[in-house]
């Protein structure tokens, strides 16, 4: 069975992007670095060589990362949602008593907390998923366990 990755378009934009950044930028920079610490001799004590190297390890990692994950992404777009559920891609202000919050379920490439955008694998996330407008549920975070309560469930593009 495929793993799929949910994300919304924004989230496939930005993973494009930088898929062919690292393939155009960042890959040529790295060979032409690889070329020129060669070409100062001994390998074995060239501490650029082996820094480029490294370099060119993880760029071709995470090429290959992006490329599955675009492989097996499962676009979603908010603006085509509706309802009153918890669900990727939904816009939810939560309330704990003192004050309201609202974030964006999105994919985990995408997630921002400081632009209220939580990944659905987020604690918060995972515990209002499938709830509802008026549902109140119990989330462990960082600061202790909270009650908090769905005031307002939206979907637009994000």
């Amino acid at each position: 069975m495929s793993q799929q990755f949910p994300m919304t378009p924004r989230g496939q934009s930005l993973l494009k992007e930088e898929l062919k950044r690292l393939k155009e930028v960042e890959r040529p920079a790295v060979i032409r670095a690889i070329e020129e610490a060669r070409a100062h001799g001994d390998l074995s004590e060239n501490a650029e060589y082996s820094a480029a190297k490294e370099r060119q390890s993880f760029i071709e990692g995470r090429i290959r990362e992006l490329e599955a994950k675009l492989a097996m992404a499962n676009v979603i777009d908010p603006s085509r949602l509706s309802g009153e559920k918890v669900v990727f891609g939904a816009t939810v202000t939560l309330s704990d008593g003192d004050e309201e919050t609202t974030y964006t379920i999105v994919g985990e490439d995408e997630a921002d907390i400081k632009s209220g955008l939580i990944s659905i694998t987020a604690p918060v996330a995972r515990a209002i998923i499938g709830r509802e407008v008026g549902d109140s549920v119990k989330v462990k975070t960082p600061k202790g366990l909270r009650e908090i309560e769905i005031v307002k469930v939206s979907f637009q593009m994000v």
